[in-house]
């Protein structure tokens, strides 16, 4: 079955609604699950924050933890999903910011994504290194990995 058809069945029978909170993906997590006929019943609402103002005014990222770990790390990926949370009527949230690339750093190569993932139980974040594979493929690979985790959670519930 369909990553995001399974989580759509699996969040529906539980009665959970889901929010998405995403950076470099730029809404391909959310697309992937309004692929799916009735994804209303489980999709609440994605945010597409791509820029440093974007996250703190839609989800209330603090200035601060983007000066000190910036807009590529687990601390502004578990704020990114815990303010989904909190600014939509939602039981759980994923989130995305990374470095889809062209580019990157030495300090933050092109394929570093952190994601976090939000319920009434916690945030808990991750950081992946997918690599210099290209733009396309490390967005794909995020999308894949955020559904993923989405899984992952409603199993736990």
């Amino acid at each position: 079955m369909n990553p995001a058809a399974t989580i759509l069945e699996r969040a529906k029978a539980r009665g959970v609604m889901i929010a998405t909170a995403e950076s470099c993906t730029g809404g391909m997590v959310a697309a992937a699950l309004t692929d799916i006929p009735g994804s209303s019943a489980v999709v609440e609402r994605g945010f597409v924050t791509y820029t440093n103002a974007a996250k703190t005014e839609m989800l209330g990222v603090s200035t601060a933890t983007l000066e000190a770990h910036g807009a590529v790390s687990e601390e502004v990926a578990a704020e990114m999903a815990a303010g989904a949370l909190a600014h939509a009527p939602v039981q759980l949230a994923v989130s995305i910011t990374g470095i889809a690339g062209p580019g990157g750093s030495e300090f933050k190569p092109e394929g570093r994504v952190c994601f976090a993932v939000a319920d009434g139980s916690g945030t808990r974040s991750e950081t992946i290194e997918f690599g210099a594979i290209g733009r396309a493929k490390v967005r794909a690979a995020a999308r894949d990995h955020a559904l993923g985790l989405l899984k992952d959670r409603l199993d736990d519930c």
